[in-house]
């Protein structure tokens, strides 16, 4: 099939790589534009973008898709399909509608759970049993059309946002690879959504990692996993940010104490007090220092029972 790929991030490289290594005809790769980084503000090309270079692919980065300059781009650029990955934008419908089998969308989830800009890092943070990927027909609505393929894959005990990320990211290109074999075919049997049994799943913010410490136990051990590797979760060590890489919840131990107060130091992890349970650290990272595990952190920084975080 003539496709044109519409992505951006490190997530939807695999699938543009899947395309064109199945033999499909790239006429047109579609991505938001370059973004300045670092002390020097170099424009640095989107992880899509230097794999399409690098492919000898025509790149194609409009500020906004709604507007005539784009319609016309897209309109006069020949293909049979428009394969959408972690694009970034809102898509009109006379896009959605121009090719003949209109915008597939690969998305990070198993619809209709877990609609919107951060489905993978959500997952791990609501304690999910399973995620997956979805391939859809794309309509106005936000992750709203029909569905034409799924599968799924189980969520680790130890699964982070970053470990599922590449897990569904290798898991969509071929998902998608499929799905346009079996489009072209005429042998997929697109199904309605129905209602989401999730919240929306908003996009990450820095903020979000901060961690409350009367939160339960449970709940902050998933979201320092679903925040790993960005933005991460942290508190504060005497007025210093303290980034948790990893923890474990002590379901056994029950303290009264204050929530957030160190209420043990082993040789190798530090142990908070959580409104309920209490959170063992394993891994973490202070201003200005290398991430390592507690027992390294410990041998080079004293902290003590009865100190607080946060």
């Amino acid at each position: 099939m003539k496709v044109i790929f519409m992505g951006t991030p490190d997530f939807a490289v695999g699938t543009l790589e899947a395309l064109i290594e199945a033999g499909h005809e790239i006429t047109l790769v579609v991505s938001q534009p370059d973004k300045p980084k670092g002390r020097g503000h170099e424009l640095i090309p989107t992880p899509v973008k230097a794999v399409a270079l690098a492919h000898g692919l025509p790149v194609y980065q409009p500020a906004k898709l709604r507007g005539e300059q784009a319609e016309e781009k897209l309109r006069s650029t020949e293909a049979d399909v428009i394969v959408v990955a972690a694009f970034g934008q809102l898509i009109p419908k006379s896009i959605l509608e121009m090719k003949q089998y209109g915008c597939v969308n690969v998305h990070g989830s198993l619809l209709p759970k877990y609609r919107g800009a951060a489905p993978i890092q959500w997952a791990v943070i609501d304690g999910e049993a399973e995620s997956g990927i979805t391939i859809m027909q794309m309509d106005e609505g936000l992750d709203t059309g029909d569905m034409l393929l799924k599968a799924a894959v189980p969520l680790e005990p130890k699964e982070t946002g970053g470990s599922l990320f590449k897990k569904l990211s290798a898991l969509g290109a071929s998902l998608c690879v499929e799905a346009l074999a079996k489009l072209e075919e005429g042998s997929l049997t697109s199904q309605k959504q129905g209602d989401s049994p999730t919240a929306y799943a908003k996009q990450l913010t820095k903020d979000m990692g901060e961690l409350d410490w009367t939160r339960p136990a449970a709940e902050l051990e998933r979201l320092i996993r679903g925040l790993n590797p960005w933005p991460s979760a942290y508190t504060r060590l005497t007025g210093k940010l303290l980034k948790i890489w990893d923890g474990d919840v002590c379901v056994e131990e029950q303290t009264q104490r204050a929530c957030g107060e160190i209420v043990r130091v082993s040789k190798d992890a530090v142990y908070v007090a959580c409104g309920q349970g209490v959170l063992k650290i394993n891994e973490l990272q202070l201003q200005g220092k290398k991430r390592m595990d507690t027992a390294a952190f410990l041998r080079g920084y004293e902290i003590k029972e009865g100190m607080f975080l946060g």
